[in-house]
């Protein structure tokens, strides 16, 4: 059994994205890691190959910086590292998501666990979406807790939407016709995604969110959100709680050069009441009461 691995990055050293611990997090357990290298001007290609991996495949793309609408750039720099594996299962991280050393081989075992039971096509990851610093996690209804991080290769599984997940697709052109897709049967398994996503300092927090944030918002919108705004307002969220665990050990040395402080004030929390009974019914009972899943759990 092969087992291949793809992401994609352009500028993650400008956007200080963990990509490197990302894409080494991954490598002892797959045969390939097939890296999608946008036009990058900061030496990410170069780190990548510095890494001097026999295991890495890099496929150079360039970014189509009119495919703005609903994330479509993102989708697309995804599906041009899965035409690119050659696995019986996949693995997917995105540049931000590190997976503990402590739980990469017992995500191999899930795989060959699950790899002759016809009934199951992906598995679901439990996330950990840090953010602030690395003492806090965002726990809100606005954070995704599970996503389809691995699935067995079939050549109608495409990402879905902003390649926060994936479907299966009845044809390409049913994808590319914008069609809703089947989702996934999964198994759910114990292996967390780390996601630093929103682990910055503030200033060049504010830089990346602004610039990401153009491939959802048009120009009117990310002036009104960005113009005056010097720094990102790690506050303005429903929930966070403390982390209390460990971190990966290729995290380490990121996390001893922070220098900056996040100081959580919930008091400051971007929160309808609604979402407050919602988020509390959640905390007491561990239901999230409509939530959007983009799976189908196999019980």
């Amino acid at each position: 059994m092969k087992v291949s691995a793809f992401s994609y990055i352009r500028n993650g050293i400008q956007f200080d994205y963990p990509f490197l611990q990302s894409l080494q997090s991954i490598l002892p357990i797959v045969d390939e890691f097939v890296m999608v290298v946008g036009d990058s001007t900061d030496g990410t290609r170069e780190a990548i190959e510095a890494l001097n991996s026999g295991k890495i495949v890099i496929i150079d793309s360039v970014w189509d910086m009119n495919l703005r609408k609903g994330g479509k750039l993102f989708a697309q720099q995804s599906n041009l590292g899965l035409n690119a594996v050659t696995g019986d299962w996949v693995i997917h991280v995105q540049a931000d998501e590190v997976i503990h050393e402590n739980d990469i081989w017992k995500l191999r075992e899930y795989i060959v666990k699950n790899s002759k039971d016809s009934r199951v096509e992906a598995l679901l990851f439990p996330f950990l979406n840090f953010r602030g610093d690395y003492d806090h996690i965002h726990t809100g209804r606005k954070a995704h807790r599970f996503e389809i991080r691995a699935f067995k290769f079939n050549k109608l599984i495409r990402s879905y939407k902003d390649s926060q997940g994936f479907r299966k697709y009845s044809s390409q052109k049913s994808y590319e016709n914008g069609e809703a897709g089947e989702k996934l049967k999964v198994v759910k398994i114990d292996v967390p995604i780390y996601h630093y996503n929103y682990v910055r300092p503030p200033k060049q927090m504010k830089i990346k969110s602004e610039f990401f944030s153009r491939f959802w918002d048009d120009d009117n919108t990310l002036k009104r959100k960005f113009e005056g705004v010097e720094e990102f307002e790690y506050n303005e969220v429903d929930q966070l709680k403390i982390f209390s665990g460990t971190h990966p050990q290729s995290m380490l040395d990121t996390i001893k050069k922070k220098d900056w402080e996040f100081h959580y004030d919930p008091s400051k929390a971007n929160i309808s009441l609604r979402h407050r009974i919602l988020n509390e019914i959640e905390n007491l009972t561990g239901w999230r009461v409509g939530e959007f899943k983009n799976y189908k759990l196999i019980k």
